[in-house]
C-alpha cells in the first residue's frame, strides 16, 4: 500500500516524463516542418458541439470568461486602434464580448464549431462584425491582411503548434500583434494524479485520461522560431472549488474541454472513477470541496518591422550588473558628470 507522500511523489515523477515527452515532440514537429497528431479534431469538434447544445451551457461560462476578459484587457494595454482583427478560436466570445470600438474597428471571428460561433457574443455596437467556419490549422486569410490577431483557449488543442504559430505570423502585417492564452502543462495536474494513481493500484498501468498541454519554457522557443520579436510571456493560476471530483469532470465536458488526444481510454470503468474520487479527496480535499488549478499561460509577440525598437548594441551600458546593489550611489554619480557639447544643446 502506498502512502500519501510516495503517491504525489511517483505521480509526479510520471507527469513531468509525460511532459518532457510531449514538449519533445512538438519540437520534432517543428524541425521536420510535419504534424504530429496527439489530439483527435474531429473528436474535439463534437465535443464542442455537443457542449453547445447542452441545457444552461451559460452555466459553464465562469472560467473562460475570467480568462477571456484577463486576455481582453492585454488588447487594451496596446494603446493603438487596430482596423482589422482576428479573434482565432472564438468559442462562444469570451474575448470579443470585451472589445471596445476604440481598439478594433473590424473583428473577424472564427471557430471550427458552428454552434459556437453563432452563440458567441458580439463585440461594442460600432465594430463591424464578421463570423467564419475556420480551423485553426489551415487559415484560409491573405498575407498580412490583420493588425491584430487574438486566441483565447483555443491553440492546446492544435496538433502543429509550431505550424499554427507560422501561420499566424503570416497573416499578420508587419508589427502586428499576436495575443493569446493556452492551458498550461500543470492544469489539473490534482485530476490527473488522481486518475492515474487509482489505475496504478487497480490494473497495474495508467492510461491518457488528460489531454498533453505545453509547458511554459516552451511557448517562447516555439513564437521565437516562427518569427515573433518582443515576446511577453507569463502564467497565471486560477484555482476552482467543486463538491467533489465528478462535478469537475461535468464541467469540463460542459466547457467543450474534455480529452481529446488520440491515444485516450474511451472507457472509465465506475470502479476506477470510485477509486480516483476517493484518491483525490485523499490528496487534495478539504472540508467540503476539492480544488481544481488550471494553469493558464498568456503570450504577446510582435510580427518584425523596421520601425520597432532594437535592443541597445552590446557594450553600450554605462551601468555595470556588479554595481546594482549600489544603484543610488552610481545615479548620482551619474548626475554630477558634466554634460558635453552635444548634451547641451539639447
Amino acid at each position: 500500500m502506498y502512502t500519501t507522500g510516495c503517491k504525489l511523489f511517483f505521480c509526479q515523477h510520471i507527469l513531468s516524463k509525460y511532459h518532457k515527452a510531449i514538449s519533445k515532440n512538438r519540437f520534432m514537429s517543428t524541425n521536420l516542418h510535419s504534424s504530429m497528431n496527439i489530439f483527435d479534431r474531429n473528436a474535439k469538434l463534437k465535443q464542442k458541439e455537443r457542449a453547445g447544445r447542452m441545457e444552461n451551457v451559460d452555466t459553464y461560462d465562469y472560467l473562460k470568461d475570467e480568462i477571456g476578459y484577463r486576455l481582453a484587457d492585454r488588447v487594451f494595454d496596446v494603446k493603438r486602434t487596430f482596423k482589422c482583427a482576428l479573434d482565432l478560436g472564438c468559442s462562444r466570445g469570451y474575448v470579443s464580448k470585451n472589445i471596445i470600438r476604440d481598439s478594433v474597428e473590424k473583428l473577424i471571428m472564427c471557430d471550427t464549431s458552428e454552434t459556437y460561433l453563432y452563440q458567441a457574443s458580439p463585440p461594442e455596437d460600432g465594430v463591424e462584425v464578421e463570423r467564419l467556419v475556420v480551423d485553426e490549422e489551415k487559415l484560409p486569410f491573405e498575407s498580412d491582411y490583420f493588425d491584430l490577431v487574438i486566441s483565447n483557449l483555443s491553440l492546446h488543442w492544435v496538433n502543429d503548434l509550431p505550424g499554427a504559430f507560422s501561420q499566424i505570423m503570416r497573416v499578420l502585417k508587419n508589427d502586428g500583434v499576436f495575443l493569446a492564452s493556452v492551458f498550461g502543462g500543470d492544469s489539473l495536474y490534482e485530476l490527473r494524479c488522481s486518475l492515474q494513481l487509482a489505475e496504478l493500484e487497480r490494473v497495474g498501468g495508467i492510461s491518457p485520461h488528460i489531454s498533453p498541454f505545453t509547458a511554459v519554457q516552451d511557448i517562447g522557443s516555439l513564437l521565437n522560431r516562427a518569427g515573433f520579436t518582443m515576446l511577453t510571456i507569463d502564467t497565471d493560476e486560477i484555482v476552482v472549488g467543486y463538491p467533489s471530483m465528478f462535478e469537475l469532470m461535468w464541467d469540463l465536458k460542459g466547457m467543450g474541454e474534455s480529452n481529446a488526444a488520440r491515444n485516450r481510454s474511451l472507457h472509465l470503468s465506475r470502479e476506477k472513477m470510485l477509486a480516483a474520487a476517493a484518491i483525490y479527496q485523499e490528496l487534495y480535499g478539504e472540508k467540503d470541496k476539492v480544488p481544481a488549478t488550471f494553469q493558464v499561460l498568456y503570450m504577446v509577440g510582435w510580427k518584425p518591422d523596421p520601425t520597432q525598437p532594437k535592443p541597445a548594441a552590446r557594450g553600450s551600458g554605462e551601468v555595470s550588473l556588479k554595481d546594482l546593489y549600489r544603484l543610488d550611489e552610481v545615479v548620482k554619480d551619474i548626475k554630477k558628470m558634466p554634460l558635453d557639447d552635444g548634451d547641451k544643446k539639447k
